[in-house]
């Protein structure tokens, strides 16, 4: 079929993105193959006219003007697997769904992902940021990935070392973004393996169940459980799921800036009150973005015209009903602002800002 056939113009994006913010993609075509993805990269450099890949759309922030550009969403699908003594490795197209690709890894035992359960969006997001929860990270199970390189508009074949993966980042969101376009994932997961236990909050819900061996499917559940406490299970009928989940990045800091940074926030702390961290490495500490945006005067349920922060996690900005992208951004650097200024600390935002 002609690129062209499969074209649409002016589509509103916000009924396809978590947040349900944002306006029209000029242009906007489903690609379900890499020809149809190569068409589209085609048709867009011959006009001169902006590309944007979409995938699921829970991390994006799209402009109240929408995007002048054209915009492809993945929906590249499929799924290989193949048992290879101990473990299984399984190949799926972009534009699958993750959570209920993970949903059946642990029914069927294998383990590596299932700390990952909850988490909204497409396959083809998930090496981009590194995707990671509850003490694991995508990285970890990652053998290889397919990708479109822009730069040739050849397939090519990327291993992990490859992707330069760190704490939510990799070289598709650092020297090579927008460079390289994902089509499929390879990962690796282990068939019986023990689930992993590492996020204190996990192991504290689970020992409050009294499992003291659970199964990947009881961390599967306990991780949703912990995830719909917080509204970071998106549900149509919880109004705080309407969101982008956490907003910023979870910062990390010397332990030398650690120690800058408490005797900065004496003065806004009470004498009690420990600044929360976690190792992260050599001299690294890791600290909870949340946590800091609470303590800078930004509490959970605030109010920022139709947009506001989570009543159950002020780590989440939620579009409250008919919120605007402006919105989203003021909130964003008020948040910015106040953590800066009380705790020393430059909080990175998740999301990808489109159109603006």
């Amino acid at each position: 079929m002609e690129f062209e056939q499969c074209l649409r113009e002016n589509v509103p994006l916000a009924p396809m993105t978590t947040l349900g913010i944002g306006g029209p993609a000029r242009y906007f075509a489903d690609v379900a193959d890499s020809e149809a993805l190569l068409a589209g990269v085609d048709w867009a450099r011959t006009r001169g006219v902006p590309l944007f890949v979409l995938g699921g759309g829970s991390n994006i922030v799209v402009a109240d003007s929408g995007f002048p550009g054209l915009a492809l969403r993945m929906c590249i699908r499929g799924i290989v697997t193949k048992l290879v003594s101990d473990h299984v490795e399984l190949t799926a197209g972009a534009g699958e769904e993750w959570d209920p690709l993970v949903g059946r890894s642990v029914a069927n035992n294998w383990t590596g992902w299932e700390c990952l359960s909850g988490i909204p969006g497409r396959v083809g997001a998930t090496p981009i940021q590194n995707v990671g929860a509850y003490g694991q990270d995508t990285s970890e199970s990652l053998v290889s990935v397919e990708a479109l390189d822009l730069n040739d508009k050849k397939l090519v074949c990327l291993s992990a070392a490859d992707c330069e993966f760190g704490y939510r980042t990799s070289r598709f969101k650092s020297r090579d973004r927008n460079r390289f376009v994902i089509t499929r994932v390879s990962y690796r997961l282990r068939v019986g393996g023990a689930p992993a236990i590492r996020y204190p909050e996990l192991q504290r819900h689970l020992a409050d169940l009294g499992l003291n061996t659970p199964t990947p499917a009881d961390v599967r559940e306990s991780v949703l459980a912990i995830r719909r406490r917080k509204a970071m299970v998106i549900d149509p009928s919880e109004p705080d799921s309407r969101s982008v989940g956490s907003f910023f990045v979870n910062p990390t800091v010397t332990v030398e800036q650690f120690s800058r940074m408490k005797s900065l926030s004496e003065r806004w702390l009470n004498a009690s009150e420990e600044i929360p961290s976690y190792p992260a490495g050599d001299n690294l500490l890791k600290l909870p973005a949340g946590w800091l945006i609470e303590h800078a005067a930004i509490k959970r349920g605030y109010v920022h015209g139709n947009v506001g922060t989570s009543s159950k996690h002020a780590l989440a900005i939620i579009n409250r009903g008919g919120g605007t992208a402006n919105e989203i951004l003021e909130l964003k650097e008020l948040i910015q602002s106040l953590v800066l200024q009380r705790f020393g600390i430059d909080l990175t935002p998740e999301p990808v800002l489109l159109g603006f």
